[in-house]
């Protein structure tokens, strides 16, 4: 529970915590807020998928009052797959729906751009939901739409167009392992109001 401006309930977990990944769930686990607002994913904890930065984008978000539930993902590591140059990455249906409930989606990923790409797109080609990914390593609209991702300013020509859903931003310079800049946790609170506006207007157009 977190209690501020705002009370927030949050059923946290139902694994303990793994270690270096800051207290955060084990894998495969859903922390789900009061209301299903923002999603933050990340990826199973392991030796190189450290899941610090996560807990504090989500406190960050939860004291400007964001209603935020954090979905760690049971994959994400392991031997590589077909479509994935290097490590596996698969989500279940059921992980698939509780993304879905939400109305946007913060992916947390890594430094390897061909992971960063491939594992949103996996995502998104699933689950049909609003993204802003978070990232180490610098990645643009540019990247995800050669891909075949939607995104909000380059679309992909329509035959390519490999996804539901849509990346809607994207913020770089966030480590796994390390504490999130200040002016990062800023930007992703920005983008995520921005976001959950544009999306408000629009569902009152319609």
């Amino acid at each position: 529970m977190m209690i501020d401006r705002e009370t927030q309930v949050v059923d946290c977990r139902c694994g303990g915590g793994l270690g270096k990944g800051g207290g955060l769930a084990q894998r495969g686990t859903l922390s789900e807020a009061g209301r299903a607002e923002v999603v933050a994913i990340a990826m199973s904890p392991g030796q190189r998928h450290i899941t610090k930065p996560v807990c504090e984008i989500t406190y960050g978000m939860r004291k400007e009052n964001i209603q935020v539930s954090v979905l760690v993902l049971y994959s994400g590591t392991g031997i590589p797959e077909s479509g994935m140059r290097t490590g596996s990455f698969v989500l279940s249906p059921v992980e698939v729906a509780q993304i879905e409930m939400h109305k946007l989606a913060v992916i947390h990923l890594g430094n390897i751009k061909d992971h960063v790409v491939r594992k949103t797109r996996e995502i998104l080609s699933q689950a049909n939901i609003p993204a802003i990914v978070v990232s180490q390593i610098p990645v643009d609209f540019e990247d995800f739409a050669e891909a075949g991702i939607k995104t909000r300013l380059v679309m992909p020509r329509d035959e390519n167009i490999l996804t539901k859903g849509i990346v809607m931003d994207m913020i770089s310079g966030v480590t796994r392992g390390d504490s999130c800049p200040r002016d990062k946790l800023n930007l992703i609170i920005k983008y995520v109001k921005t976001t959950l506006d544009q999306l408000e207007d629009h569902k009152g157009v319609a």
